[in-house]
């Protein structure tokens, strides 16, 4: 997102962990990661507005460590319910310490701890690059595209 995009925003206390950064949040990041949680009482939607519902969730996700990448990314400062501070500029970490509701957004999460797992490093990128490459799939399903077809080409790009 360009500078001039973000704006400072308070996040709401919350009973386990509060994300405060070097780099403001996007107002819509919040709300994306909390905001749009299907209903518990079991209903259930479908459609475009919940596609773009989760890759909202999931760009969220992505922004909150977008600014901690690279050699010259920014560090976190993470505080906990007790007031126990956490600075850090790894992904898994600053992932595993936020308290993400949002299903589709728990997904990356998810995957940011098995790359941790797996590899032990590039759990910052992994979380953007799938970000992007759902973002980019919600746009080929909006021009009519089916999505078997766009799994299909995710697969052979391989």
């Amino acid at each position: 997102l360009p500078p001039h995009s973000l704006e400072r925003q308070e996040l709401p206390p919350s009973p386990s962990r509060t994300l405060q950064s070097h780099c403001a949040l996007p107002a819509a990041a919040a709300m994306a990661i909390t905001a749009q949680v299907p209903d518990i009482m079991g209903e259930r939607q479908s459609g475009q507005d919940v596609r773009t519902q989760n890759v909202s969730a999931c760009q969220a996700v992505a922004n909150i460590v977008k600014s901690s990448l690279g050699p010259v990314g920014l560090d976190k400062m993470l505080v906990d319910d007790i007031g126990d501070v956490t600075i850090t500029n790894d992904g898994a970490t600053i992932l595993r310490m936020l308290e993400v509701e949002h299903p589709a957004a728990k997904v990356l999460v998810e995957l940011a701890e098995l790359q941790d797992r797996e590899v032990g490093d590039g759990t910052t990128s992994v979380v953007i690059i799938a970000a992007e490459l759902l973002k980019r799939a919600n746009e080929l399903v909006r021009n009519k595209i089916h999505p078997t077809s766009i799994i299909s080409g995710y697969r052979v790009s391989l």
